[in-house]
């Protein structure tokens, strides 16, 4: 069953794909929206950070939230998934996974990081790099940006599951999150994370995933090799 706040953020995702919205206009204010709901200021907060997850719309302080003026030009650009992120663990479930650790340190966000997590630009970020492996051989690999607040971070964590680790100590569950995927050349980060040949073709993922209170948790950029890599999308039409 979806939470209210998911099903305002379908609403709210629908009107702005019909046109009641359009591109660059400013749409009514949360406590208007609320009222339009029959909800709390809260759960329309929520569902307004869900559509800035996906893009949608921005906010600007003092004077409301908008709809993002490249949103058409953007949909017609790009595909985008939006669905449960299951990570390497369990996408490979019953398979060996194990991940070899290329950075982890800390950092304030860039100005872009802190607007995609939806925090300030004073509260530090993780910087993480990594090498996943299924049954030893390479899978992906993977630059992701975290808030410190999120979670503590070791490198034996990184080893592992982040989002195993991180639902089991935040009590809290991975609801979804916001995709891109592309196709770009091979560069000198994939020569040294994967072995891959510069220049060869690899599949990009750029993703913002997050909680189940609507709270982005992390930026990340996935590359898979080309020859090993495919994407498989189920679409229904109603």
């Amino acid at each position: 069953m979806a939470y209210k706040y998911e099903t305002i953020a379908d609403s709210l995702r629908q009107d702005i794909k019909s046109g009641k919205y359009t591109p660059g206009e400013l749409m009514p204010d949360q406590n208007k929206l609320a009222a339009t709901f029959d909800t709390t200021r809260i759960t329309i907060h929520k569902a307004i950070q869900l559509l800035i997850i996906e893009g949608m719309v921005y906010s600007k302080r003092g004077a409301g939230t908008f709809v993002r003026k490249d949103f058409g030009l953007t949909e017609r650009r790009q595909e985008t998934l939006v669905d449960r992120p299951l990570g390497t663990t369990q996408t490979n479930e019953g398979k060996k996974v194990t991940s070899k650790v290329l950075e982890l340190q800390a950092r304030l966000p860039t100005k872009r990081e802190a607007a995609q997590l939806l925090i300030d630009e004073m509260d530090p970020v993780y910087v993480i790099r990594r090498t996943r492996y299924v049954e030893d051989k390479v899978w992906a690999y993977e630059h992701t940006i975290m808030p410190t607040s999120i979670v503590t971070l070791t490198k034996k964590v990184l080893e592992g599951s982040i989002y195993g680790y991180l639902e089991k100590t935040s009590g809290k569950t991975i609801a979804g999150s916001h995709r891109i995927i592309s196709a770009s050349k091979v560069t000198a980060d994939d020569v040294e994370a994967m072995g891959a040949v510069l220049d060869d073709p690899v599949l990009v993922i750029n993703q913002i995933s997050y909680m189940d209170d609507g709270q982005p948790f992390e930026v990340s950029e996935s590359h898979f090799p080309y020859a090993t890599s495919t994407v498989v999308a189920d679409v229904q039409v109603h």
